[in-house]
């Protein structure tokens, strides 16, 4: 993984401070989930919420490695009630209604079942990029509510 200086984003939203920021391969996705991990531990996100997050982080680095060209970058903010990760890839993008309404049969080729994860197990969820690349941004509020 390659850290980014902090001068190189440019999207946290008001009242959010970006706490990590990153470039990574298929090589540093065991490293990165621990990473995440930790960082969500240290911002206050409880169990089973913080497992939640971590493994819809882990979905959206391992498809932007998959299907986004073999790296992306990650940036983390902290806002004062929730957390946000941004996954950038350089890869074909989303065809419209990629997200499938229901869970996927285990069973078909069909994909799409990570994303469905990361829409279920998160507080918000948003695809941008169309011919040039992804982006998937994810919320976990750091308390339920």
């Amino acid at each position: 993984m390659t850290r980014l200086p902090a001068s190189a984003s440019a999207s946290a939203s008001a009242g959010e401070e970006l706490v990590w920021e990153t470039r990574f391969h298929a090589a540093d996705l065991g490293k990165l989930r621990l990473r995440i991990d930790g960082l969500a531990l240290d911002a206050g996100l409880p169990r089973p919420r913080r497992d939640a997050f971590v493994l819809a982080v882990h979905e959206v680095t391992c498809n932007a490695v998959r299907h986004g060209g073999g790296s992306g970058t990650l940036r983390l903010y902290r806002g004062p009630d929730a957390l946000r990760c941004q996954v950038t890839d350089e890869g074909p993008g989303f065809a419209p209604g990629s997200v499938p309404h229901a869970l996927p049969d285990p069973g078909s080729a069909e994909g799409g079942r990570g994303l469905w994860l990361v829409r279920e197990f998160t507080d918000g969820m948003e695809i941008a990029g169309g011919d040039t690349g992804a982006e998937v941004t994810c919320v976990m509020r750091l308390a339920d509510r």
